[in-house]
């Protein structure tokens, strides 16, 4: 089957000869959509294709999204970003997924959204791939989705979200309240967003009055559980520490507890001294449903590295040297090079201890 791959831009002259070359290896036809560059986007994308395109913003991303696809011609429509990066081990896999999407309606395949010392440590699923003739279509201005349906493929190509510059703080937020203003309602996905957004610009009174009304109504349960999480932090940066606990324990009546939810719960008990009660939740950790079958959103950190080092931290405090410092080495087998390991590292060898670790 052919394979278009669209992309909305706009000022992406620093990263989109990088996307537009690995996109070259795999796809039939490139869709680019400018939306008022004001750079070199668009000469660099007509050195890829022919197929560039203009679309008079409107604080839409979806209404950009779909006018994409609606450019495309082949069997197989697929989005990108601009600050996206396939590796070759992966352009051979969209390859050969190009060739055994028969029976398929659309594709789900990971992406890596964010980095820690080149590896990734934030990795979700997203609707990436679809049948052109399948109907499907982007909705939401801001955070845009594609709702899935029909038989679903799920791939191992890894998309890297390599941004190189940050989103304007305020962007989103704007669209969410432009809508707002002009008298329309927000369905209960926009209401989980605008309260991410309220929360990520430290408006927490106003984060926490969204998302609590999110809570009452429909909503995405993966979605619900995030939003527990939210809550926690807009009332911890409050100093409501009741509210926020509680908001944390509502999240485990809707998934099981995550590895995120875990190490909040660890640190909640660090924080009070309660090291045993700590010691559980950062081992609770290492074993937890990240609900990576359902969509969940991974922080990988969350469900190793970060409570083997809370587990060294903790186990010394408990004078346990021993113990500390071999959680230390699990920590230090996923990353090698990270200060805090490598500090820890010189602190044991001072006292004479050696790690001993099995795996």
């Amino acid at each position: 089957m052919t394979l278009s791959v669209c992309l909305i831009v706009k000022d992406e002259q620093a990263v989109l000869k990088r996307c537009l070359s690995c996109v070259s290896k795999f796809a039939d036809e490139i869709v680019v959509v400018d939306t008022g560059s004001s750079d070199e986007t668009v000469e660099i994308a007509e050195k890829f294709t022919d197929k560039v395109y203009f679309f008079k913003w409107c604080d839409d991303f979806s209404a950009a999204r779909n006018f994409a696809f609606d450019k495309a011609v082949c069997d197989l429509v697929m989005w990108l970003d601009a600050d996206d990066v396939v590796t070759d081990e992966n352009c051979a896999k969209i390859n050969e997924l190009k060739n055994s999407f028969e029976g398929y309606d659309m594709a789900v395949l990971p992406y890596a959204a964010s980095f820690d010392g080149g590896q990734p440590n934030f990795v979700y699923n997203r609707e990436r791939i679809f049948r052109r003739d399948g109907g499907y279509r982007f909705s939401g201005e801001v955070h845009e989705a594609v709702a899935p349906y029909g038989k679903i493929y799920y791939s191992d190509a890894v998309v890297y979200h390599k941004k190189e510059k940050a989103n304007e703080p305020l962007r989103n937020l704007a669209i969410l309240q432009k809508k707002i203003a002009a008298g329309k309602r927000l369905c209960a996905r926009d209401k989980f967003y605008y309260g991410r957004e309220l929360l990520f610009n430290k408006m927490y009174r106003e984060a926490i009055a969204v998302l609590e009304d999110f809570m009452c109504g429909d909503g995405w349960f993966i979605n619900k559980a995030e939003a527990c999480i939210n809550l926690y932090h807009a009332y911890a940066a409050l100093g409501e520490e009741d509210k926020a606990l509680s908001s944390l324990v509502r999240s485990m009546t809707i998934i099981p507890p995550n590895s995120q939810t875990c190490c909040i719960l660890g640190e909640h008990f660090f924080k009070k001294g309660e090291y045993e009660f700590s010691i559980y939740w950062y081992n609770t950790a290492l074993g937890a449903d990240n609900g990576e079958r359902y969509g969940s959103f991974i922080n990988v950190d969350y469900c190793a590295f970060i409570p083997y080092m809370q587990l060294c931290v903790l186990y010394d405090r408990l004078g346990d040297s021993q113990k500390a410092c071999d959680f230390n080495m699990k920590a230090g087998k996923i990353k090698p090079h990270n200060e805090n390991y490598l500090s820890n590292v010189e602190y044991f060898e001072k006292l004479g201890i050696r790690g001993n670790i099995d795996d």
